[in-house]
């Protein structure tokens, strides 16, 4: 038989012997995977390869020959070996002419085709077609198979980029997988589909994209086997046949897609082992996979994971004005609270502002209220009476282990929004004490809460902020304690809750006694012994741990205040004193303190009642609320000459002093000051005596006497540094700065001022309020000088500090930054 020099054995032939020149390459790489593919339809295909070398040059020509013939014979009889050929062929050799489309087309026999008119006399034996030169088989459609682009698609440039940068990191010779996981509702489809439209071009043999159906709410569908996916897949890329089980459809699939430039989306993936027979053969390919889970296990594949989080503000209410128009704009501030109160997610947002439109006299602070009720959110926003969200968490939530998913119902019982290890043992076992040896802490199992919280982390139902440190997003939180309140016991909740008391007390403590161990009262150590605290491993670890929990420490008191645990109420609210003293959340502090005076009081602890008005009296100070602070430190004065408790009375006077220099009566408060310094110094208390100096400073100050000033600060600070009160040292050797700079010494001031600064950003005296106090001074010093570039720039930094933990300064500061 005549064998045109086009034919496929030709091209087969060819190839072959040119890509065997470098068994490395890719082409001969993807030959092998042609093999594996054949050798499903015989498998004695298998045995020639990889071809017999053997020593003499006729001998490898001839096994190469061999194999050429038998996969080109294996092509005219199995569709699956003929595709896998033709792709070979077509990126790594010249594949052979086929025949032109026509408008009608009869089928003799096997593979052979009529094109044209034909009339057929009985039977036709040994038929030969040659086809003209540079005729086409008919070529099956580009699949382009993308979701659209929704118009409520908006921002996510951040996203996109670091998908770009993933792709672009990935080696020329590795298959590229990214896995974009994060909550139901965060937009991970959309993400996805966004950025593969936008890279259309990078892929000309196609998009391909299947629901994998990971989180179907209908019970009877569930994931959608490899199999079926693969079917479909294949069909779309032109395969007549399509193998029964599911290896040869991976198989196959792997072969057909041997280095096309093609894109996959699987979306709403379940498993790592649901996705692992989809993934194309080829590194010029990209499978991007969407879930709600991360798919750790993929990564053992290459692949790379971007978590998404919700948009940022300004963009969720953008994509609320979709359907709230022009009340969005003239309701700032409520549609903002509505985007919170959705948790930025956009098809919560989505579901808020088809609400919008539907009710077109609404207002978005109506709306903003309706969210802010009991049901929240979740139960809230519903498509045709489904509460979405809620069914989206439901699922994810049934599908946790039984250890994970009674660790996610307690802590959504907790009013906090962060969580640590230590915590979590706490609550684990539903509030138990456990003996755990002469501490008499609970025994930790951190191995099983590391167990049950990676599952959590993994369906993405929590989010790792830091080493063992974790919080909910707010919608799953609502989700969570829902789940708590629904299913576990009235009488677990309260043992939950008294165990988080519990390790508030205990880890407060520690606090405590790292930040300010003279401010520690001896009832404050038993706290310690019912739970484990959280270990904090010095003033930054502590200072920290105030700052990240001091939303769920405040809930914690007002619980015990509601719940009638009084000594646990005062106890916390003056255990958490380096909080207040650090980061002055003026209206917690008088809200801790009015609390914990109530529970002192009821608790008949006298004790605690003059704790309560002495530094709750300081709160009120920084408030601005002169006459109510005065009146506490009257009343802790009266109890405690009651009590004859000289310090106490000492600490009294010491605070109506600074009430009188604050309210200018200078004489009032020296008097004030002198006797709360002969009081302390009759008792020893050293540091209460640096301290009064300090104000005796102050007071000074105020009188223009700054000699007087000097002195006190220099005996204050020496005082201070011997008793290693880094904090307060530095607090007066700012003040100290302070004071020479008004007299003059500018090279001293400077070199104190600048000291004290570096104290305050880090260590043990870090206040991110005194840190704003010195650049002020600094600034000020500056300005003295006449070194007005200096001076903004001082003042910029301390407006920006300030913001946070003194708005009422910050905006002092931009005043005088606006008159420079």
């Amino acid at each position: 038989m005549h064998v045109p020099p086009t034919s496929r054995l030709e091209a087969l032939s060819t190839a072959i012997d040119a890509c065997h020149a470098d068994r490395r390459s890719p082409a001969w790489r993807a030959l092998a995977q042609v093999v594996r593919t054949a050798a499903f339809a015989d498998p004695a295909v298998s045995g020639l390869w990889p071809p017999d070398e053997g020593i003499r040059p006729e001998r490898t020509r001839r096994a190469l020959r061999r194999l050429a013939r038998e996969l080109d014979a294996l092509a005219s009889r199995d569709a699956g070996t003929r595709l896998a050929v033709t792709s070979w062929l077509r990126h790594h050799g010249a594949a052979p002419p086929e025949p032109p489309p026509a408008s009608t087309a009869n089928v003799v026999g096997g593979t052979s085709v009529i094109h044209g008119p034909s009339v057929q006399a009985r039977d036709i034996h040994g038929l030969h077609f040659h086809l003209p030169p540079g005729a086409d088989r008919p070529r099956h459609p580009v699949p382009r198979q993308l979701p659209p682009v929704t118009a409520q698609f908006v921002d996510r440039e951040h996203d996109r980029h670091v998908l770009d940068t993933l792709r672009a990191q990935r080696p020329a010779h590795a298959p590229q997988l990214l896995v974009v996981s994060g909550l139901p509702g965060v937009g991970k489809t959309a993400l996805a589909a966004h950025w593969l439209h936008g890279h259309a071009h990078d892929f000309p043999d196609g998009t391909l994209y299947a629901d994998l159906g990971g989180h179907a709410a209908d019970d009877d569908s569930g994931p959608v086997s490899p199999g079926t996916v693969l079917e479909r897949f294949l069909i779309a890329l032109g395969a007549p046949s399509v193998p029964a089980d599911t290896a040869g459809r991976s198989a196959l699939w792997r072969s057909l897609t041997s280095g096309l430039r093609i894109a996959v989306l699987l979306d709403n993936a379940f498993t790592a082992a649901q996705v692992r027979p989809l993934l194309p053969g080829t590194p010029t390919g990209l499978t991007v996979v969407t879930s709600r889970s991360n798919l750790t296990g993929l990564r053992v594949d290459g692949a790379s994971v971007h978590r998404m989080e919700g948009l940022p503000a300004e963009s969720a209410v953008e994509l609320l004005a979709v359907g709230g128009g022009a009340r969005v704009t003239r309701e700032s501030a409520a549609a903002h609270e509505v985007v919170r109160l959705c948790g930025r997610l956009p098809l919560t947002v989505c579901l808020a502002s088809a609400q919008l439109a539907v009710r077109p006299h609404r207002s978005v602070s109506a709306l903003a209220e309706a969210l802010s009720g009991t049901r929240g959110a979740v139960d809230t926003l519903r498509i045709e009476g489904e509460a979405v969200m809620g069914t989206a968490l439901d699922l994810s939530y049934g599908l946790l282990p039984e250890e994970s998913a009674v660790l996610y119902r307690r802590m959504g019982l907790l009013p906090t929004d962060h969580y640590d290890l230590h915590l979590l043992a706490a609550v684990a076992d539903g509030g138990h004490r456990t003996s755990g040896g002469a501490s008499g802490t609970a025994a930790i199992d951190t191995a099983a809460i590391d167990t049950a919280v990676h599952a959590l982390l993994e369906a993405n139902l929590l989010e790792e902020t830091g080493a063992g440190s974790y919080r909910f997003h707010d919608l799953v939180q609502s989700h969570a304690r829902r789940r708590g309140e629904a299913e576990e016991g009235e009488d677990l909740r309260g043992r939950v809750l008294h165990a988080f008391v519990d390790w508030c007390l205990a880890t407060a403590a520690v606090a405590e006694a790292i930040l300010t161990p003279s401010h520690r009262m001896p009832e404050h150590g038993a706290a310690a012994r019912t739970v484990a605290p959280t270990p904090l491993a010095g003033p930054e670890e502590a200072l920290a741990w105030l700052d990240t929990h001091r939303n769920g420490l405040m809930s914690a008191l007002r619980h015990c205040a509601e719940a009638g645990l009084d000594t646990s109420c005062w106890r916390l609210a003056d255990l958490i004193w380096p909080l207040f003293l650090r980061f002055r959340p003026t209206d917690m502090w008088i809200e801790a303190h009015r609390l914990g005076l109530d529970a002192a009081r009821r608790s008949g602890s006298r004790a605690g009642e003059g704790r309560m008005l002495t530094s709750g009296a300081i709160g009120l100070r920084d408030a601005g609320r002169y006459a109510e602070a005065a009146d506490w430190y009257r009343q802790a004065r009266e109890l405690a000459l009651a009590d004859g408790d000289v310090r106490q009375e000492a600490q009294a006077l010491n605070g109506l002093g600074h009430i009188a220099l604050l309210t200018r009566r200078l004489d009032d408060a020296r008097r004030h000051f002198d006797k709360a310094l002969r009081l302390r110094e009759s008792i020893g208390y050293r540091r209460g005596v640096a301290l009064t100096r300090r104000r005796l400073a102050e007071t000074a100050l105020a009188a223009s006497d700054l000699g007087t000033a000097v002195r006190h600060l220099r005996q204050a600070r020496a005082e201070l540094e011997s008793l290693e009160e880094r904090y307060e040292a530095a607090r007066v050797r700012a003040l100290l700065g302070h004071v020479l700079e008004r007299s003059g010494e500018h090279e001293e001031a400077a070199h104190h001022l600048r000291e004290a600064l570096v104290s305050f950003r880090a260590g043990a005296a870090r206040s991110e309020h005194w840190e704003g106090r010195t650049l002020v001074w600094l600034a000020e010093a500056a300005e003295t000088r006449g070194d007005t570039v200096d001076a903004v720039a001082h003042y910029e930094a301390a407006r920006d500090l300030l913001r946070r933990v003194s708005p009422d300064h910050a905006e002092r500061v931009d005043r005088r930054l606006r008159q420079l």
